[in-house]
């Protein structure tokens, strides 16, 4: 059964609640206030996911239940990063060892659905990525399935997924982007722009953007370092620009 079907609706803007997709913020005792910051009342968030070790670890972590738990009760969806490694761990099929890891990640942590990151965005490696999503699915009953291409992948991805991650990477390059002209069919809650580098004279532009390409779910942030290289992991830290960013996302943005 197609899971973003429904045609696009209105404008581009109107009536559609933008809020954030959060990649993945360091480990809750690295970065403690950053975890109670996301469950503060009136954030507006689509989903937060946890990766603790490039997935679930070896073990449960203690810390990290008891962040997911508290999102949980405050109505955030929780999402257990799964890394898809551009497809190796696809081929012949779903993976015996990202299934397990999809498992730890709902036995240990109570996850809410899956981030299958480093999403393939080829049409042939779609199959195989059909039946992954279909083996999630199977094993969290109602699991949100994101699909983190970081680009506008082969149009047959939108029929298995409920998002999927249109784009992932710098400003210079978002500022610039073009949303596929096959979106157009789909509702803006369908598809997420993760944007590192962004500063903060231009976050405005940076939703207007988004919300002109359909995209309703959105991960804006200034960090980067400074020899033009993004830091290990841009989205282990909130923006610079938290409050200000949530306060945008929570009144709107004109076009």
């Amino acid at each position: 059964m197609p899971y973003l079907t429904r045609a696009r609706t209105g404008t581009t803007s109107t009536g559609v609640r933008t809020a954030l997709g959060v990649p993945g913020l360091a480990h809750p005792l690295v970065a403690p206030a950053e975890w109670a910051e996301l469950t503060r009342p009136g954030t507006p968030l689509h989903w937060v996911v946890l990766d603790i070790a490039d997935g679930p670890g070896t073990a449960p972590d203690p810390h990290c239940l008891a962040a997911a738990g508290r999102l949980r009760n405050a109505g955030v969806r929780v999402l257990g990063r799964l890394d898809a490694a551009y497809g190796t761990r696809l081929e012949g099929g779903p993976a015996g060892a990202l299934l397990t890891e999809a498992q730890r990640h709902l036995d240990w942590y109570r996850a809410d659905g899956f981030l299958l990151d480093r999403c393939p965005a080829d049409r042939e490696a779609l199959p195989a990525v059909r039946g992954t999503v279909a083996a999630l699915r199977a094993a969290g009953d109602g699991a949100h399935i994101v699909l983190g291409h970081g680009t506008h992948p082969y149009p047959g991805y939108a029929e298995n997924a409920d998002q999927l991650v249109t784009f992932r990477g710098p400003w210079s390059d978002y500022r610039w982007s073009q949303a596929a002209a096959w979106t157009a069919g789909y509702p803006p809650e369908c598809f997420c722009h993760l944007v590192h580098g962004v500063p903060a004279p231009h976050l405005d532009e940076a939703l207007r953007i988004a919300r002109r390409q359909g995209a309703a779910t959105v991960w804006f942030t200034d960090r980067t370092d400074h020899r033009g290289r993004v830091d290990p992991s841009p989205w282990e830290t909130m923006p610079g620009y938290w409050d200000a960013i949530v306060s945008r996302i929570g009144t709107g943005v004109s076009e």
